[in-house]
């Protein structure tokens, strides 16, 4: 695969890492119809057909499209008949992420560490293997029913695993500049926080980074807290909320309610160019939450100067927000199935390495709005 090429940045140290992941694999979401979710995120998205399993591959108990953009793998799942895990999941929390899968250098390796460490398992490690070459997969579950499944695939060379074939369709998505997952959100239940934040510190080697209170996250009438989990070399952030006390329910409250557990919140998409790639998006249909037009007024005053006009951040509703290493402009869909719960995220960073703490407040009230209109806030 194309990503097995990057090379590691300087600050990865492999011997005080106890635990090397290389980079996101893919994120396979279980969904009720895999083929009109896989033809949205290429005709709304700028995905493409990359591979394909089911009846055709033998597969008699589901079926999965894999689409990519640059070095992100999407892989939609839906059941072929009733009475099955991935229906019951469906039935539960709506269509939602189910697999975070890690590329790892040695999925057996990663499986008994993190098993040692107190994870739960959810596979063995085992071998799949086809004319193109091998792959370990082994898996373990992290907070909700979301699952983390180590990849290693260094002795493999197909279109994407056992298992799948090429998938290759007539219509042809031109690329809207999503580079690669930048971070990935998890939503859990109040006091369940640092819960997490000790699972991924013990089981994955991971450290925390950034943490924000309701004194940083909140409106006047919600909020919630984070904090930033990130892996050694920095490839791997995933920031972990729970809801604080708030006069009304915030917004991980209602994805609490509606995914009817803890899951995976919203995933955060690298560009180079964040006015191309939203205007793309906003033309192929994908909706944004609204930002106040007097967001914009004193924009520069607060971030200080950026090589972009304030116009066409104004136009598309793109939050600009500093740090001590440079800035970042960012923006977020609104949900992207019929539950409200999970969402994306478009993000460029010009140096920054934050999370736009500077636009919670915007971004919050935003979101209320939505809420207001659910009849859920």
């Amino acid at each position: 695969m194309e990503q097995n090429t990057l090379e590691l940045p300087k600050i990865y140290d492999e011997a005080s890492d106890f635990m090397p992941i290389l980079g996101t694999d893919y994120i396979e979401f279980y969904v009720s119809n895999s083929k009109q979710a896989a033809h949205f995120y290429k005709s709304a998205m700028g995905f493409n057909s990359l591979a394909y399993a089911g009846l055709e591959t033998g597969n008699r108990e589901s079926e999965s499209y894999v689409v990519s953009q640059d070095k992100i793998k999407f892989v939609f799942t839906s059941p072929l008949k009733s009475g099955t895990e991935i229906g019951r999941h469906i039935d539960k929390h709506g269509d939602g992420v189910k697999v975070t899968a890690l590329w790892v250098p040695d999925a057996t390796y990663a499986y008994n560490t993190a098993i040692e460490k107190g994870a739960r398992s959810f596979m063995e490690p085992r071998e799949e293997s086809d004319e193109n070459g091998k792959v370990v997969r082994s898996g373990i579950y992290t907070y909700g029913e979301v699952v983390h499944i180590f990849v290693e695939r260094n002795e493999y060379n197909g279109v994407f695993l056992p298992g799948f074939r090429k998938w290759d369709t007539h219509y042809k998505a031109d690329p809207i500049g999503l580079k690669y997952v930048d971070h990935m959100v998890g939503n859990v239940e109040l006091g369940a926080m640092n819960k997490w934040v000790k699972f991924y510190e013990e089981v994955l080697g991971f450290a925390q980074i950034l943490s924000f209170d309701d004194n940083d996250i909140s409106t006047e009438y919600t909020a919630l807290m984070s904090k930033v989990m990130s892996n050694g070399n920095g490839r791997i952030k995933f920031p972990i909320n729970e809801p604080a006390e708030g006069l009304k329910k915030s917004q991980v409250d209602e994805y609490l309610d509606f995914y009817e557990g803890a899951g995976v919140q919203h995933i955060a998409m690298a560009t180079d160019n964040i006015i191309e790639t939203v205007t793309a998006l906003k033309n192929r249909g994908v909706e944004f939450l609204n930002i106040p037009s007097t967001y914009y007024d004193v924009l520069e005053e607060r971030v200080g100067p950026i090589d972009e006009d304030v116009q066409p951040l104004k136009d598309l509703g793109i939050l600009v927000d500093r740090d001590d290493e440079g800035y970042l402009l960012q923006i977020f869909t609104k949900t992207v199935q019929a539950r409200p719960t999970m969402f994306f995220e478009i993000i460029q960073r010009k140096g920054a390495q934050s999370f736009g703490k500077g636009n919670f407040k915007a971004l919050f009230e935003a979101i209320e709005r939505e809420q207001e209109l659910r009849g859920t806030l």
